[in-house]
């Protein structure tokens, strides 16, 4: 008999402490029925792509679920080839806040920084 050995297959984006941590207090202030947060890639912007970020009231069959530390983050089906290898951070100072990503795919983004090409 042959042994089979399955590998754990890596997220496709991960997250720095300080996202985990925005993920958590977005999920404690969510809308009612929320299940967690999605990440996605919107055609829109100059660039082609943009990245969303909004609640889950229910989960896709495609999308790809991370489990953190306080809350579900799930990245769409249907962008998750854009994002592979992305490093996603909360990053916060005193005139801005926001989700900056870090994304080996991108092969340029727009002058505001709204959206990126692959």
């Amino acid at each position: 008999m042959t042994e089979t050995k399955t590998r754990t297959r890596p997220a496709a984006v991960t997250l720095t402490p300080n996202a985990e941590e925005r993920v958590a207090k977005l999920m404690a202030s969510a809308p009612e029925g929320a299940i967690g947060v999605r990440l996605s890639t919107p055609r829109r912007g100059c660039s082609g792509l943009a990245y969303s970020v909004d609640y889950v009231t229910e989960e896709q069959k495609f999308d790809e679920k991370i489990e953190t530390p306080g809350g579900v983050f799930y990245i769409d089906g249907a962008s998750v080839l854009y994002l592979i290898g992305s490093v996603m951070d909360w990053v916060e100072d005193d005139f801005a806040a926001g989700f900056v990503f870090e994304n080996p795919n991108a092969k340029g983004a727009c002058g505001c920084g709204e959206s990126f090409t692959v």
